[in-house]
């Protein structure tokens, strides 16, 4: 399966393109316009997310509402589709693609930044939810939620069942596990704005039901953490990623890190830690793939930072364009469609990809789950 998309910020709309979707998939369209509403929402967005009622419409891959096999084109239009009267930005933003981006492609900030705005990401979100509809047919779930926000951190509770995880997921305004600290985010946030600044975080992503034998240990582009990465990364503003312990494996012993392995008649091969995150030499080993993700503060501030004249090279503060204080509940909808595509991209590598009807034969052999 391959996806590309295309699309800027103040253009007339963003476009998914899927390609090797299989047959035979009735799509719920309300389910992805539910998850593109998830990608707008939580506390310290900015005055676009006012503007946008983000909707999903397909173009192209689909019959009487059923995927065909043929590509899917996914758009999501823009109402606030104005690109050609944007103004130009002299001074490059620091962590922003502008500069880098303006040397390389010898063009003037404002086509850089279009494309390069986290507007992108509806694109995955809404091929993403797609994605998810097929994998929840064999019972893989994803879960995303928010870890922290700059110093304020909320620690999930180990034996939450992945009901509780979405309920209390869905009633905090960051997306946390915990809502009942939710006015302490909020203060947190408002501060920030004040100051004209703006704030990062730690995001975690879960997948369950993930089947073993995604992915492989043969070359190094089929391995499924390494796919995983690449998909987290690639995310506009994401600096670091890690699965299960993580950076913790680079301080502890063997004997702490790796899981011990055991087996009843009951439940097949097990394990009682997963401090792997379900990911073994590259192949998902049947525990639930765990994932945190590092987010670093939006880089468009009120009280700018020192830049460049792009004309005169003369000093210049940094360009201010419309933005979030605080990206990192929206950043969580977004890894978690990421993470579903690369999922279900492997998950059709090992069970087929033609139609649904030739994955659940192919799945339901699979003596090894």
């Amino acid at each position: 399966m391959r996806y590309f998309s295309a699309g800027e910020t103040h253009g007339k709309g963003i476009l998914a393109l899927l390609d090797g979707f299989p047959a035979g998939l009735v799509v719920d369209c309300a389910a992805i316009d539910a998850e593109l509403k998830r990608r707008q929402g939580g506390y310290g967005r900015g005055g676009r997310q006012k503007i946008e009622s983000d909707r999903v419409e397909f173009l192209t891959g689909l019959w009487k509402g059923q995927t065909t096999g043929a590509p899917l084109s996914l758009w999501v239009g823009n109402k606030d589709h104005k690109i050609d009267e944007m103004p130009e930005i002299d001074a490059p933003r620091p962590g922003h693609a502008d500069l880098s981006g303006s040397l390389k492609y010898e063009q003037p900030i404002r086509p850089i930044l279009e494309r390069a705005s986290a507007r992108e990401t509806a694109a995955r979100v809404a091929a993403g939810a797609l994605c998810r509809q097929l994998l929840e047919i064999f019972g893989v779930i994803i879960i995303g939620f928010v870890r922290s926000i700059g110093k304020c951190e909320w620690i999930p509770d180990s034996n939450l069942s992945l009901e509780e995880m979405v309920s209390l997921r869905n009633r905090s305004v960051v997306f946390s596990f915990c809502p009942e600290r939710d006015e302490e985010a909020k203060r947190l946030i408002d501060q920030t704005r004040e100051q004209g600044d703006t704030l990062g975080g730690l995001i975690e992503v879960h997948a369950y039901g993930v089947p073993v034998g995604l992915g492989s240990h043969a070359q190094w582009d089929r391995k499924l953490d390494a796919r995983l990465a690449q998909a987290v990364m690639s995310v506009q503003a994401i600096k670091a990623v890690e699965f299960g312990a993580g950076f913790e494996c680079a301080v502890q012993p063997g004997s702490r890190i790796h899981d011990p392995i055991f087996h009843s008649e009951e439940k097949g091969f097990y394990r009682t830690q997963n401090e792997a995150g379900g990911i073994e030499g590259g192949i998902s080993n049947g525990e639930p793939i765990t994932l945190r993700a590092a987010m670093k503060p939006i880089p468009t501030l009120r009280k700018p930072l020192a830049s460049v004249d792009l004309r005169t090279r003369t000093p210049l503060d940094a360009a201010f364009e419309r933005s979030d204080t605080c990206a990192v509940p929206a950043a969580s909808v977004v890894l978690e469609n990421a993470v579903a595509l690369e999922i279900a991209d492997a998950f059709l590598l090992r069970y087929g990809s033609d139609s649904l009807q030739q994955i659940r034969r192919n799945f339901e052999n699979d003596t090894r789950r």
